[in-house]
């Protein structure tokens, strides 16, 4: 897979200060996500294109198209069972209907008309959707929110073997920014070219209560 890279500096002057944003690279037929393994999990998916091997497809699996929100999440490659991360080139359409099919984690009222009804929805659903706050390569938070997105079920079958276009191991990339990123030298630091990418559906779009970039 090629990942187009950019400096982070470069970048971070042109990326929304706050709100909901699905900040990730895409183009008109793909969108890249990121998941961190511990190496058997990893190595085996980045050798074979698909997830198998030691990986569990009874457990819900979270993936992260913002690339610095999975380093938030894996201490740049560092957390126990995190050290292989992973760069998933995934078809569009399919990860725009998992957004349409996702319930938020926690209750917000609309589109629910009440608890119950989304608590019903949440415990049916195969995709769970989460906001966090997003976070400076140093882990200080930021007032962007950022999105993940947990899979289970027939849902997380088919984002494992046929709804990926590729899956490439960057641990070496991770590594070597780490470096930076210990250092604080932001101006040496390099991250994937990321915008902010807005869903085709505009259901889709006010449901996720996305804010405008």
């Amino acid at each position: 897979m090629h990942l187009d890279i950019a400096p982070y500096l470069q970048q971070n002057v042109t990326w929304p200060r706050a709100g909901r944003h699905i900040m990730a690279q895409y183009d008109d037929q793909s969108i890249v996500v990121y998941q961190a393994y511990r190496s058997d999990i990893g190595h085996f998916a980045a050798e074979h294109d698909y997830f198998g091997g030691a990986f569990s497809y009874e457990r819900m699996s979270w993936i992260k198209p913002n690339f610095l929100w999975m380093m938030y999440r894996s201490g740049w490659g560092t957390k126990p069972n995190q050290e292989v991360t992973l760069a998933v080139r995934l078809r569009r359409a399919f990860f725009e209907t998992i957004l349409a099919e996702s319930v938020e984690s926690s209750y917000r009222g609309a589109p629910f008309e009440s608890k119950q009804a989304w608590q019903t929805a949440l415990k049916g659903s195969m995709v769970r959707l989460q906001w966090d706050p997003d976070h400076h390569p140093s882990s200080s938070k930021l007032e962007r929110r950022a999105l993940q997105l947990g899979l289970r079920g027939s849902v997380l079958r088919t984002y494992g073997r046929d709804a990926l276009l590729s899956i490439t191991d960057v641990s070496d990339f991770v590594e070597e920014q780490r470096e930076h990123v210990r250092r604080r030298d932001y101006q040496a630091l390099r991250v994937p070219v990321e915008t902010p990418f807005r869903p085709a559906s505009a259901t889709t779009r006010r449901r996720l209560r996305l804010d405008e970039a």
